[in-house]
């Protein structure tokens, strides 16, 4: 993120509120490089942050009034009480921001009022965490400001909290844990169990390899119900083995578990996914940590197939994404995010992006598709204040 940024929302932020703001503070958008619905079972995933950032200028205030602006929402400042904040009481846009000032009340932080103006590189609905990027943003400068004294994983766990419970969607713990915690340089190797983080040196160019990010223009919304039907899913096979959460099924006794599902068909599929996905993380993680790199790219393409056929949570435009730049060359490729939309990964050698990029979209053209958004992806720094 360019200083100029920082301080063209500072600036903002003085003509909407007659002063300037006590600081300015930035959180990443993610792409999670492997474990795909893991993180509600209590799994392994494997996130980066990217240069994509929620920015957002601050001052506290004292009369328990919250003034939110976005730059990207058309409007004046929403004035809100922060006595009179409650769960599901919002369906707009503040509901992020206006959730994370109630999950930090609620867990007894004294946080007075504030006001905000927010403004966010991250695209929305393209399975990127735009979301979680302007939950942690928020959480950091309220955070710094009000002295709280709170780390990168606590800040994470309320901005969960905030989601499940304030905005209504059930989302695991990855997100707003890679928005506040990732480094850059390196892909995150995170336990959603204990929250136990290893930084993975993740530097592709230096092996002559890039990622690239297939935004596929098509929007998801997790708080509608296909998202937690597939989280109430897993939670049934969990119950039905008797584990506390299928990160408890071990890879080498999916077998013997599938069995023991018999023939509820839907439930064997998720527990399947789940299972292999978190053996997927263990082996790429152990394949960089190795230096072989390039041999990530079959696993890549082996969790894509799983998200598909087990947790059926893809679409055409991921598929094609897939398909194509596999097709042309790619080392691997997946669909990356919560699914039924967004956006896809694929690892290529640094000489066949362009050919990868021009067959992806020439793809998309050919099956009428809307244009793709295509970057490259660089592992960049989690929260931070700015300014």
């Amino acid at each position: 993120m360019s200083v100029d940024t920082a301080a063209t929302v500072a600036e903002r932020f003085e003509e909407l509120y007659g002063a300037e703001p006590e600081g300015v503070w930035a959180a990443p958008g993610r792409v999670n490089l492997i474990g795909e619905h893991t993180d509600y079972n209590d799994g392994f995933v494997m996130p980066f942050a990217l240069p994509h950032t929620a920015v957002a200028a601050v001052s506290r205030r004292t009369d328990g009034m919250l003034r939110l602006h976005s730059a990207d929402v058309e409007g004046g400042a929403v004035r809100l009480r922060v006595d009179d904040l409650a769960p599901e009481s919002d369906r707009n846009w503040t509901a992020y921001p206006s959730g994370v000032v109630w999950a930090l009340r609620q867990a007894g932080h004294t946080v007075t009022g504030a006001d905000i103006h927010l403004a966010s590189t991250v695209p929305a609905g393209a399975g990127l965490s735009s979301s979680a990027a302007l939950e942690v943003v928020v959480a950091l400068a309220l955070n710094d400001l009000y002295e709280l004294g709170l780390r990168g994983w606590q800040l994470a766990r309320l901005c969960q909290r905030a989601e499940n419970i304030y905005v209504g969607a059930p989302v695991g713990i990855m997100d707003q844990t890679a928005s506040a915690c990732c480094e850059p340089g390196n892909a995150l190797f995170l336990d959603t169990r204990d929250l136990s983080q290893r930084q993975i040196p993740f530097d592709l160019a230096a092996e002559g390899m890039r990622l690239l990010v297939v935004d596929t223009r098509v929007k998801h919304s997790h708080s509608e119900g296909e998202y937690g039907k597939r989280r109430a899913g897993c939670e049934k096979g969990a119950a039905l083995l008797g584990v506390d959460a299928l990160r408890d099924v071990a890879y080498d006794e999916l077998d013997a578990a599938l069995a023991r599902l018999g023939d509820d068909e839907e439930v064997r599929r998720l527990v399947r996914h789940v299972v292999t996905e978190d053996r997927r993380v263990e082996q790429v993680v152990a394949l960089l940590e190795s230096g072989d790199t390039c041999a990530i790219g079959p696993v890549l393409t082996a969790g894509h197939a799983s998200l598909r056929d087990d947790f059926r949570i893809s679409c055409p435009e991921l598929d094609l994404v897939v398909d194509t730049a596999l097709a042309t060359g790619a080392l691997g490729a997946r669909m990356t995010g919560g699914g039924f939309g967004g956006s896809a990964i694929v690892l290529a050698e640094a000489a066949d992006v362009e050919t990868v990029t021009k067959s992806v979209e020439s793809a998309f053209a050919a099956a009428g598709f809307t244009a793709p958004r295509v970057f490259e992806a660089v592992p960049a720094a989690g929260a931070r204040r700015v300014r």
